[in-house]
Formats: structure tokens, sequence, C-alpha cells
């Protein structure tokens, strides 16, 4: 059986590693690994954690690159890597611009393609965007549904998508987040090696949304800055996001702050042992909201919407969105109410137990054989 791995950005590199070890693990198994290079650094990074070479790299990236021209370059070298392959299935993971335009590339040479991160929906087209619009448009391609969780199967059903082809599989993040962390990690940022996670409580901050770009931007950075200033043993990291937007507004709110440690971005490793380490996650992230109950961390969501409803059922998040008044209030609870930190902090992860790439291979090799 050829298998063939498509990713192009960060968060799918992390996702689809464990998957792509597992593949390459199975002696039965040929394992094609092509990258599109949407994202082109912070892709490299991860790739060099998980010892990973591709056999293809697109390097489509440019800065300033539009949606349309990530799409149309993503597609057209696809399809020639598709056209010499001739893979049996081919895998793509979330909900990018790069995972849409697999999906696309294979549905036009007709490869069977499983879609890991199946069944995530915000319920709004155009958030979060156009990741929302991505992961509708790669369900309708897709043969294999690997859902994360239950309510994902679910959203697949409520959409008229074929039980026999959804599969509930855990969240493949949560394996590669057991790889990545470790008691005893040793940070190359000096702050970071230096904050007293004992003594204080310091709060991991993350925000780089398209949506939250401008006023909602502002008023989590305020929230964020008021709450630190009301506790002497409060401090803040903030992996600040390349896009100069988001700079902007971090050094216009923060820059005073002593208590607020402004770096630069993390790679996954030292990000992964940073969020092991902290208090709690203030994020618009999405897979941060997956990965931090599975270390134990409160997560505060500052999204007007999120497709991971699970973590705010299960406890482990609460949805606030860009009101300041919101986000202020619920920092202050979860600082002020250890009964309400404890309870979230032990609420029990909803995405996985840390083995959904072996499911979702041994799937594979039972429907394809």
């Amino acid at each position: 059986m050829k298998v063939m791995c498509v990713f192009g950005t960060r968060p799918e590199a992390i996702k689809m590693a464990p998957v792509v070890l597992e593949l390459k693990s199975r002696k039965n198994i040929d394992t094609i690994v092509t990258v599109t290079a949407q994202h082109r650094e912070m892709l490299d990074q991860v790739l060099r954690i998980f010892d990973i070479a591709p056999d293809y790299d697109l390097n489509i990236f440019k800065k300033g690159q539009s949606l349309s021209e990530i799409t149309i370059n993503s597609l057209k070298g696809l399809e020639d890597v598709i056209e010499k392959e001739k893979p049996d299935v081919l895998l793509v993971q979330g909900d990018t611009t790069t995972v849409f335009s697999g999906a696309l590339a294979a549905f036009y040479k007709k490869v069977k393609i499983g879609h890991i991160e199946a069944g995530l929906r915000s319920d709004n087209l155009y958030s979060p965007y156009p990741e929302e619009a991505n992961r509708r448009l790669t369900s309708v391609l897709s043969n294999f549904h690997f859902a994360p969780t239950k309510s994902n199967k679910e959203n697949l059903l409520k959409e008229g998508y074929d039980e026999k082809n959804i599969y509930i599989t855990g969240n493949t993040v949560i394996d590669a987040l057991k790889y990545a962390t470790s008691k005893d990690y040793e940070f190359d940022e000096k702050i970071l090696n230096d904050l007293d996670y004992e003594k204080n409580r310091v709060i991991l901050l993350t925000s780089h949304r398209r949506e939250n770009l401008g006023e909602p931007m502002e008023n989590i950075f305020r929230a964020v800055n008021d709450v630190v200033n009301e506790y002497e043993d409060v401090e803040v990291v903030f992996p600040v996001h390349l896009n100069p937007k988001v700079r902007e507004v971090a050094k216009k709110v923060f820059d005073k702050n002593e208590k607020v440690h402004l770096i630069e971005p993390l790679d996954y490793l030292p990000f992964s042992n940073l969020m092991k380490k902290v208090y709690l996650v203030v994020t618009d992230s999405g897979g941060i909201q997956e990965e931090a109950p599975a270390l134990g961390k409160p997560v505060i969501v500052v999204r007007e919407e999120t497709e991971r409803m699970e973590g705010v059922e299960a406890n482990t998040a609460v949805l606030v969105g860009s009101d300041y008044n919101k986000i202020y209030k619920n920092l202050k609870d979860l600082l002020d109410n250890k009964d309400k930190y404890h309870e979230m902090a032990h609420a029990v992860n909803p995405y996985g137990d840390g083995k959904a790439a072996k499911k979702i291979i041994d799937i594979l090799e039972k429907e394809l054989g």
C-alpha cells in the first residue's frame, strides 16, 4: 500500500508527524511525504524535531502570498507529484489551504482521500477564516473521515456523511505532545529558564488569528495587562507572532510592563515544554485548546466561536470572545477561585489518549488491505 501524506504549515506538521512515524514503522506500507511549505521556517523546525525528511518539497512560500496563490501553486505542484507516485490514498490533516488543495488534487486524480481531524465545525463560514470553509470543502471530497471526538462525528452525520466512513480516533496532537515534552527541559531563551514557575503564576498568552486583528486584539491584550498589574505573583510570557499587525498592538499595550515578557515565536519543542510549566493559557489558537488540557492547563479561549467545543463542554476551556470585560472577569476568576482552577486543571481531556496515529493506520490497513 502506498500512502502519501501532504502538509504545509507548522500545525499540520505537528499533527501529521505521529502519522508519518507510524506509517514508516510498518514494513508493508510505502510512505511518501510531500510538503507544500505554505509555511517555510516554522514548518522546517517541526520536520527537524521529528526527524522527517520530505520526499517532495514544493517550496511555495512567498512573503505576503494570497490565499489564491497558495491554492493555485499547491494544486499544480501536488497534481504533478500524485501523477508520478500514484498513491492508493492521500492523507491531509486539519483545515489549511494546503489541506483543501491536497484533497482537490487527489480528487482530480481519483485517488482516495483520508482527512485527519475531520468534523470540526464553528458553524460560521467566515470564522475562523478561511479554515472553516477549507475543512467543510475537504469533507465533501474525503473517503475516510478520521474524527477526533464523538461530537466531530456527529457534525459529519448531521451533514449527511455515511457513518461507515467516519472513525473516532482521538487527536494526533496528543501523540505529538507526548513525544515532545520532558520533565527537565532546558530552554535556549534565558528568561524562560529564569522564571520561577513554582513561586509565581505564569500565564502563557498567544494571539494571532485574522479575525482578532485590530480592536479585538487590543481588548485581549489590555485585559491581560490590567490583570497582571493587580497581582504581584502573576507574569505573562507572550511569544509574539511575526505578523507586524500583532507586534504593533503588543508593543503598544505591553511595552512598559516588566512582568509581560514579549519573546520571539518558539519552536514546537520549547513551546510545548513552556506550556507544561505555566499556570494557565490565554489563546485564540485551535491546537492549543487541545494540547493544554493534556498537560492539565486551563484555557481561556479569546475567540467568538470555536470549533473545539468539546473542551468547553468538558470544562478544560472557557470561551470568552474578545470582549475586554469578559476576558478580565474570567481571568481573575481563575486566579482567585482555587476550586474552579482545580476543576479545570483536572478535567478529563476529551481529545484522546495519544494513540490516534496507530488507530488511523490500522483503519487504513484494514480498509485498503
